[in-house]
């Protein structure tokens, strides 16, 4: 799977093909404004600011599956996340990660390649520069987590 060969909307509804972002390693977010992990907006922003001279990016994909914590507009989705974090990473429109009808692409395929989707808001996937998941990191792990940076920095090192 080529997470890199999907397309998805921005959060403003404009068609992305992911594949903008290849040859780039990315972590990709399910976020969400009303959840107890969302203060991991500014270590998010910190990593995307650190690493993106490096070839790296968040991509942040607002879902209001879990627990009904993001239920705004876009409009508010993007409002909230420059005034409070200062959000500079790329924003998608909402999706629904949990598996189903309605089920985002993007989601789908990142269960068929990693075996994995998130419980809750803030799952983490790492994706390589040739779009493969690398590894899944669950909410509870903050994006400044040790571990996480070494996989990330690990990624940055592997060659186009």
């Amino acid at each position: 799977m080529n997470l890199y060969e999907l397309e998805a909307k921005s959060l403003e509804g404009e068609a992305v093909r992911l594949d903008r972002f290849s040859g780039k390693v990315t972590l990709l977010v399910n976020v969400a404004s009303e959840c107890g992990y969302t203060p991991q907006y500014a270590g998010l922003e910190r990593l995307h600011r650190k690493y993106a001279a490096r070839g790296f990016s968040v991509l942040g994909f607002p879902s209001n599956d879990f627990g009904g914590q993001e239920p705004g507009s876009p409009e508010t989705i993007r409002a909230f996340c420059t005034s409070k974090y200062d959000v500079t990473f790329p924003l998608f429109e909402k999706v629904q990660v949990k598996e189903g009808p309605g089920q985002s692409a993007v989601y789908a395929a990142l269960r068929a390649a990693s075996g994995e989707l998130p419980a809750w808001n803030f799952g983490k996937y790492l994706i390589g520069r040739r779009g493969n998941v690398i590894r899944f990191f669950p909410s509870k792990v903050a994006p400044e987590d040790p571990e996480l940076v070494s996989a990330l920095e690990a990624a940055l090192e592997e060659a186009p």
